[in-house]
């Protein structure tokens, strides 16, 4: 096995010398560090038990963390309802609905400096609350989409019965199925990266959905015994860009194990993409099936708590926020929601920003250049 990669690392004349870079996959690890505890010595042995140990810990071994400071309002069966800012401020809260997607709302509050939570509270925001979404244990295998409407609605009640709500991803269609069938309940309504028309575009999540048979999804369910599990979408996720997720990674966390800054980072980054959450698969099918594959939200057939649902209900100011290089929610899917709504044309902002869909929650230029402007215009529209 030593001397096959040696050739393979050094065989080829004019080959730029890769021979600290490993080229195992996970699996191997155990003899190729003692390979090259032979071969190269202790020091290079050193380092490499070094990248083994924290590519190991940033596979699931570190829990998430909400970066800002806050408090459990409520606890509920589906999510703990999170308080940031001054609950006793007055005015119209914000409350930020997390995806519910399988990562939990750590996408909101990342890390200081990069969170859209705090992006919040210092434009306008005194009081911001979030849905911090639980993972689903066996007993809620059965839980539908009413449930977590439900639940919303609790938490909006809680606030004091309005709220500036906005909706991030998964978030977005259940923000705007509370604003169609309350509409009073809410002030402003943002969208970001929200699959609103899932007809919409051409990214590669649609084609999928679209071209996979239900059949398909419901067997990924029974095999969580009744939940979809977010280790199987996360490893959908990743295969979306496997060279990236499956090599690259490693290369670039071996390249980097002795500065501190980018393991910092790394670590945070990981803590959240590598905990996924699992779903109630009655829920998950649910949405699969009436809201990407037969787009029952945009065509006015949704039946939500009772009612079919018109998102033309919506009258509220609405901000609509896409990504130019999503591939999960393309621009479209979002900003088409423009024509659905009943919102007035002058109080509908639409904006596509550089970068793609986890870089509208949590990327830092997104939140610098962009977020900003948009809490000033949420508060704008509460006093």
């Amino acid at each position: 096995m030593t001397s096959t990669r040696h050739h393979a690392t050094h065989g080829k004349k004019g080959a730029a010398d890769t021979s600290a870079t490993p080229t195992f996959i996970p699996a191997f690890w155990p003899m190729q560090l003692a390979a090259k505890m032979v071969e190269e010595g202790l020091d290079i042995a050193a380092r490499n038990a070094a990248f083994a140990h924290e590519a190991v810990k940033l596979q699931g071994g570190i829990a998430p963390k909400l970066a800002t400071q806050n408090r459990v309002r409520l606890d509920l069966r589906t999510m703990q309802l999170r308080d940031y800012g001054d609950p006793d401020a007055g005015g119209i809260p914000t409350l930020v609905d997390a995806p519910h997607a399988g990562h939990t709302a750590m996408i909101a509050d990342y890390a200081p400096g990069q969170s859209l939570i705090s992006t919040l509270l210092e434009n306008g925001h005194s009081h911001v609350a979030l849905t911090d979404w639980r993972t689903a244990t066996p007993d809620m295998k059965d839980l539908e989409i009413d449930n977590y409407l439900e639940e919303v609605l609790a938490a909006i009640e809680d606030l004091g019965g309005r709220v500036n709500l906005v909706g991030l991803c998964q978030g977005g269609w259940v923000s705007a199925m509370i604003a169609a069938r309350f509409p009073e309940k809410v002030n402003t309504l943002v969208l970001a990266g929200a699959p609103i028309d899932t007809d919409a575009g051409d990214g590669p999540i649609r084609k999928m959905v679209q071209s996979s048979p239900l059949s398909f999804y419901e067997e990924l369910v029974a095999l969580g015994d009744g939940l979809m599990l977010g280790s199987f979408m996360l490893q959908g996720w990743k295969n979306m860009h496997p060279e990236q997720h499956y090599f690259e990674e490693f290369v670039d966390l071996y390249e980097h194990i002795d500065d501190p800054a980018y393991i910092a980072k790394k670590e945070t980054f990981e803590s959240w993409y590598e905990n996924p959450i699992d779903l109630p698969g009655r829920w998950y099918l649910q949405v699969i099936e009436q809201l990407f594959q037969q787009n029952r939200l945009a065509k006015g057939e949704f039946v939500a708590l009772g009612r079919k649902l018109d998102l033309k209900a919506i009258t509220c100011p609405v901000y609509l926020l896409g990504g130019a290089a999503d591939d999960i929610t393309t621009p479209e899917q979002v900003l088409n929601a423009a024509g659905l709504v009943g919102t007035p044309d002058g109080e509908i902002e639409s904006k596509v920003v550089p970068g793609g869909h986890i870089g509208l929650f949590m990327g830092s230029h997104t939140l610098t250049e962009h977020w900003p402007g948009i809490a000033r215009w949420i508060a704008q529209r509460s006093a």
